[in-house]
């Protein structure tokens, strides 16, 4: 915790406080000074009204239109309650069992197989698999089923004005999604999502909206709460943009054991996710990496450490895990979404292997069900 209070106080020394106790003496004199009334009630905060005049020069939008939107905003509790619990403050053993479950895995099969034709298309138009944009939404919304209940507006004052350890964020974010509702005509008062403003089946932040939204269904908009075309373009382009090389490899686990002093300066934690030891560096500590894929010495990687029920883990992240973590920057949140994909696959692929593998008569019935 910073001490700099602590040093003004003392650089005031007697004729500074005694220079403020005049000044609180004249001010109770005048009459009680009014603070600007704080958490909420954006309709008579001064710091509201500046910022509406920021975000109308940014925007182009009118400041008194933006004001009504201000006004018309409310401070959300459990906002900021859930801004502090974090579903990525969890281990590993705690985190894998909410998004890695039999019911997810098989919506995602049905989800992949409802969709699979413009899957396809748009997998081979951006080179993302259709497996990673089914994850992403498997795991952001189930599927598109969860999408957030609170209004935009009303997330983004509430993280902008009244959670000062990421205000300047979250008014950024809020100047976005004005122009993001601007562009397309979106209503500011009924738009929801996620309690830090993610929106649609893939959750993109207003920012990322304004970034890597496509309008994939060519009525011109993206909208990513009905249109699965919008979305999987979108999510796809957010990845393609992003550097993922199709069908490339995304990471593996390592054995670590006396090499642990030597990787330590060298491990990723926290959002502190940039590549930075070589594959030579982890050959040199004399840590064994696949043979079957091919990673030369001067390739940068992650490496980074997951809480497992029994024992902790050592993985290391290749450039196409680096790309999850840009989605969201937690490497809990992209082992979920990999794990999710694989798991995806391979059951889709055990489904279509027994479905053809069971003979059909002329008139769709198994041949088990003929007498």
């Amino acid at each position: 915790m910073s001490n700099r209070g602590d040093e003004r106080s003392k650089g005031f020394g007697v004729i500074g406080r005694g220079l403020i106790a005049g000044l609180l003496g004249l001010a109770s004199g005048l009459g009680t000074v009014q603070a600007d009334p704080s958490p909420g009630q954006y309709a008579q905060r001064a710091d509201v009204r500046a910022f509406a005049a920021e975000a109308a020069q940014k925007s182009g939008i009118p400041q008194a239109e933006i004001q009504q939107w201000l006004d018309d905003a409310r401070y959300q509790q459990s906002i900021v309650d859930a801004m502090n619990r974090p579903a990525e403050s969890k281990t590993w053993a705690q985190y894998r069992p909410i998004f890695i479950t039999p019911k997810r895995i098989a919506e995602g099969v049905a989800f992949w197989d409802a969709h699979a034709d413009l899957l396809t298309q748009i997998s081979e138009k951006y080179g993302v698999s259709p497996a990673i944009i089914v994850a992403i939404v498997g795991v952001e919304t189930f599927y598109g089923r969860r999408m957030g209940t609170y209004r935009v507006i009303d997330a983004l004052a509430t993280l902008g004005f009244d959670y000062p350890k990421r205000g300047a964020f979250f008014r950024g974010q809020l100047i976005d999604f004005f122009k993001m509702a601007s562009a397309d005509h979106l209503n500011i008062n009924d738009a929801v999502g996620s309690y830090a403003g993610a929106v649609g089946m893939p959750q993109f932040i207003p920012s990322s909206y304004l970034a890597f939204a496509i309008d994939g269904d060519g009525d011109g908009r993206a909208d990513l709460w009905h249109s699965p075309a919008d979305v999987f373009a979108s999510v796809a382009n957010y990845f393609a943009k992003h550097g993922w090389v199709h069908d490339g490899p995304v990471g593996f686990p390592i054995e670590v054991t006396t090499q642990q002093a030597a990787l330590e300066p060298y491990l990723n934690t926290g959002r502190n996710l940039t590549p930075r030891v070589t594959v030579g560096q982890l050959r040199a500590m004399g840590i064994a990496l696949p043979k079957d894929l091919y990673l030369p010495d001067q390739e940068k990687v992650m490496v980074f450490t997951l809480t497992g029920p029994d024992k902790v883990e050592y993985w290391v992240g290749l450039d196409n895990f680096y790309v999850i973590t840009r989605y969201n920057h937690s490497t809990l949140y992209a082992m979920a979404v990999w794990q999710l994909s694989q798991a995806i696959t391979a059951a889709r692929a055990t489904t279509q292997a027994a479905s053809q593998a069971t003979p059909q008569a002329d008139d769709g019935t198994t041949g088990d069900d003929k007498p």
